[in-house]
């Protein structure tokens, strides 16, 4: 194998890998979600910022290898699970973008496993968003991602009131936008690549 070969290949994991990682880190939209996490540090007194995060990155990674598999019990196929996946993307998008409540749980009453780890961190869109990302990209890739964000994760967790103050709601609301956008494009581009393999 030449180098230039070597460096291509490099490349495109390198791609796919930052792709993953960011449409996994808007969908679980952690910086949208610090005035929650605020709110159960206030009403419990402590977040269990490893546990949390332990718990979601072994959802999300088992999610990975066997949600096809009950995906393929029930009768559907991966294409088809993407497409659905799509349309959920893309109202959670809609959700960031206009600053509406399409869907939202019940408030959380303690900060333990629930609701941190499932379902704010490896909720609906996630699981969704990790099955979408099969259908285009390397398992090993997809799994780098889910580690880069349970990281970040970590950290929004362990230091969410000192951001939440610097950032201050109006800079929670500006990144929640941006990254709306971004997960709408991500929506269209996982419908119109996997609709074609329907029809």
């Amino acid at each position: 194998m030449n180098l230039d070969l070597q460096i291509f290949i490099i490349m495109i994991i390198i791609k796919e890998i930052f792709t993953a990682s960011i449409i996994l880190f808007a969908v679980i939209d952690i910086i949208g979600n610090i005035p929650l996490i605020i709110s159960l540090r206030e009403k419990v007194g402590h977040i269990q910022s490893e546990k949390a995060s332990l718990t979601a990155a072994i959802i999300m990674i088992g999610f990975l290898f066997i949600g096809e598999e009950i995906l393929k019990l029930i009768g559907i196929d991966i294409n088809s699970f993407a497409v659905a996946g799509s349309f959920v993307i893309f109202f959670l998008a809609l959700e960031m973008i206009l600053g509406i409540t399409i869907y939202r749980d019940e408030a959380p009453e303690t900060a333990s496993i629930v609701p941190l780890a499932f379902p704010m961190i490896a909720g609906a869109g996630t699981m969704t968003s990790l099955l979408s990302l099969r259908a285009e990209y390397h398992v090993i890739n997809i799994i780098l991602a889910i580690i880069i964000n349970i990281v970040f994760v970590y950290i929004i967790l362990k230091s969410s009131k000192h951001i939440g103050n610097w950032l201050g709601k109006s800079g929670i609301n500006i990144i929640r936008k941006v990254f709306g956008i971004v997960l709408l494009a991500i929506a269209v581009k996982l419908f119109t690549s996997n609709i074609g393999k329907l029809l």
